[in-house]
């Protein structure tokens, strides 16, 4: 056989394991590489910038997104995903044979190479389920995102609400050693007979007072190490710009109705759960295949005899044992049995859970606007009250601070009412994977 019929015996088989990328493995490397650009290398992390001795929330979420290893590990198992369609489509690597006879010496000596010749249906169809599978991770990626940055903004509403409770905390604590003070000038003046009972409960007010703000304190360090931790950041780096001032976002409450409609479509693990089962279903392609044939086919040489011989090899596998096959065809479907109801649990769960997030932002807007157009105008005017009628005679001087402690009171309540509000909004806005933080790193979504 010349060089010419040799080549024109391999170019067919290697032609037949021909099967070119798909439009969504091209559209995924395309994400992949887009995304990969956006986030610092691995070994190059250290570097990014230190955030700003101003820093906002939007400097905080930028930061986390690019430092988390959270989002790194989830674009690497991304990126290996995609990496792993093209060998799930390609043919098996080529064997290089040899063979000898030898009867006291050596007869004959044949190397030779071979091709295993699966048939482009099947590898067509593992691509696809590697396909999927790469949309399973790419998901996950996404809800790796969200989540960091969902994080982040429930640990700085943690973190700016204690300081806010821990300054009203200390103006409490004031009035009522103020109170305290007078209570006993008046005692000695004898301008006043009050109780012991009274005086010993200003005395327990203020002792609960010292140690909520001996706990504030204390719990500053925990508040700090968790959103440290959100910003990933190891513990012993150098810490961030501790965020101070607690801004309540004013995010308008859709309807639910509206609010289903878009979980239905941008929650993070619902997509991830349809991708799922996608990749059952191109999973049961794959066993459904089983039953084509696979061959193999090579080309061996004897370079003894003169003129050489040439001997075709080839080979063709018998998928004969039916029941194997229809046992793996049905536990494939039963795997897309099981995918399918997941999401279908899921979505319940989603249903239920934005149900009670929008009732507890509800119940918050109206707790809020209660305290600020009822209860604190109507304790602001008391207020005025006893300071004029102290100032005629009419009334002590201790129903004052009594009336200011309540004040702070009811402010203290407003921030924890508004911290709830926040920590909701933060999960509700992952629930339905609502705007992503500005620059965040995120995969366009696929071409439909």
């Amino acid at each position: 056989m010349h060089r010419p019929a040799l080549i024109a015996a391999i170019v067919p088989l290697l032609l037949a394991g021909c099967v070119s990328a798909s439009r969504d493995e091209h559209a995924a490397r395309e994400q992949v590489r887009a995304v990969g650009a956006a986030l610092p290398a691995v070994d190059h992390r250290a570097e990014l910038p230190a955030l700003p001795a101003d820093a906002t929330l939007a400097d905080d979420l930028r930061f986390a997104l690019l430092n988390h290893p959270q989002v790194e590990a989830a674009f690497a198992d991304w990126r290996a995903a995609v990496l792993a369609i093209g060998p799930a489509r390609a043919l098996p690597d080529p064997k290089l044979t040899f063979q000898a006879d030898i009867a006291g010496s050596l007869t004959s000596l044949m190397p030779g190479f071979m091709f295993d010749l699966m048939a482009a249906g099947k590898r067509t169809a593992m691509a696809q389920e590697a396909t999927a599978a790469g949309e399973v991770a790419r998901r996950r990626y996404v809800t790796a995102v969200l989540t960091t940055a969902a994080d982040v903004k429930k640990a700085r509403v943690e973190l700016t609400a204690l300081e806010a409770t821990l300054a009203l905390k200390r103006q409490m604590l004031a009035l009522e050693e103020q109170a305290i003070q007078f209570s006993h000038a008046e005692h000695v003046t004898m301008h006043a007979m009050g109780s012991l009972d009274e005086m010993a409960a200003l005395l327990n007010q203020a002792a609960q007072l010292r140690l909520d703000v001996a706990n504030l304190d204390d719990q500053r360090g925990a508040l700090r190490a968790a959103f440290k931790a959100a910003l990933g950041l190891r513990r012993d780096a150098p810490d961030p710009p501790w965020p101070t001032a607690f801004t309540p976002s004013a995010a308008p409450m859709p309807d639910d109705a509206s609010f289903w409609t878009e979980a239905v479509a941008a929650n993070p693990r619902l997509g991830e759960m349809r991708a799922m089962v996608a990749m059952a279903v191109a999973a049961v392609a794959v066993e459904q295949k089983a039953r084509t044939p696979d061959a193999a086919a090579g080309l061996m040489a004897d370079l003894k005899m003169n003129p050489v011989l040439w001997r075709p090899l080839g080979e063709i596998s018998l998928p004969i044992w039916r029941q194997k096959i229809a046992d793996a065809v049905a536990a494939a479907q039963a795997r897309h049995d099981a995918a399918a109801a997941r999401l279908r649990a899921e979505e319940l769960m989603v249903a239920a859970d934005l149900a009670r997030m929008t009732y507890l932002v509800r119940e918050a807007d109206r707790m809020i606007a209660y305290i600020d157009d009822t209860a604190l105008p109507n304790l602001r005017q008391s207020l005025a009250s006893l300071s004029a009628a102290y100032t005629t005679g009419m009334t002590g001087f201790a129903m004052i601070p009594e009336t200011r402690e309540m004040i702070l009171g009811l402010q203290v309540e407003r921030i924890a009412v508004l911290r709830d509000r926040e920590q909701t909004l933060a999960d509700l806005s992952l629930l339905v994977a609502g705007q992503a933080p500005a620059g965040a790193p995120l995969p366009a979504d696929p071409p439909s």
